[in-house]
């Protein structure tokens, strides 16, 4: 473990969570949009998975420069959801916001969740709207999001209410339903926020508060067949839930969604997803 400044007094407000696997070409604008934010407060835990490529190297430098960042490297290679419980038990904010390895978050992201959660004292999670961005930083897109916990509970059932790397956690919360579970993976974070949902409000600001970098090799286009499996799994857990209650369109989703898997090419429902997910 790498910490500039080991004896820090007081504990950060928030810590924000970035994950790292072979990004060397992006890492560097991701790291930096958060040394950057407005709102300083705050600690930089970067988990690097045992990178091939130049990530730890560029992590590593970045660390040696901000005493904010601590900077630890897995001994294994854990995968995105362990790899995030890893930082999830270094941090100490009272607040937790995810990052991720391509993406890049405004410079007044942190400040404006921060205000929103201090604010409104039942919410337990707060996201955000977003560009899409291509390879080349090229907005190709927006993604808008409900912000009300009303219209972010009718929709749970059809798509994952939050961009994971645009929410803001209350660490308190975390600690009282328990971090990511490996066995919903790469839909972890899904059932998560179900996990919070049942103890706390949910939010969206109305606001476009990252850039959202889509690449061919993202887990999205790669393993969109064991995401789909792992999501309807999550949504079959919760489906009965009394803090839910999924109705019947819900589940003749879910139904076709399955059916769906094995019948319909993944680029055409990723495409048929983005264009309706909204509706």
């Amino acid at each position: 473990m790498l910490h500039a400044d080991s004896n820090l007094k007081t504990p950060p407000v928030i810590s924000v969570l970035l994950s790292v696997y072979n990004s060397e070409k992006y890492v560097s604008l991701a790291i930096e949009s958060i040394l950057n934010q407005t709102f300083a407060d705050f600690e930089l835990i970067i988990v690097d998975d045992c990178s091939s490529d130049a990530s730890w190297d560029i992590c590593l430098k970045y660390a040696q420069q901000d005493n904010r960042i601590v900077a630890v490297r897995n001994k294994l290679n854990l995968g995105g959801c362990e790899t995030l419980n890893v930082g999830l038990k270094l941090a100490k904010g009272r607040y937790i916001a995810r990052q991720d390895n391509d993406d890049w978050s405004y410079p007044d992201r942190l400040a404006k969740q921060l205000k929103f959660m201090e604010t409104h004292q039942n919410v337990g999670i707060v996201g955000g709207n977003m560009e899409i961005i291509n390879e080349d930083g090229k907005v190709i897109g927006k993604r808008t999001y409900n912000y009300t916990d009303g219209m972010i509970r009718k929709k749970i059932f059809r798509y994952s209410p939050f961009s994971h790397p645009l929410v803001m956690f209350r660490k308190s919360i975390l600690d009282t339903v328990g971090y990511y579970n490996p066995e919903y993976a790469p839909a972890d974070d899904y059932d998560l926020y179900f996990r919070i949902g049942k103890v706390s409000k949910f939010a969206n600001l109305n606001e476009i508060l990252m850039k959202y970098r889509v690449i061919p090799t993202s887990l999205t286009n790669s393993r969109t067949k064991k995401m789909e499996l792992a999501t309807i799994k999550v949504r079959n857990l919760y489906q009965n839930d009394v803090h839910y209650r999924a109705n019947i369109l819900d589940k003749i989703y879910n139904i076709l969604h399955f059916t769906s898997i094995y019948i319909v090419p993944s680029k055409i429902k990723i495409y048929i997803f983005n264009l309706f997910r909204n509706a």
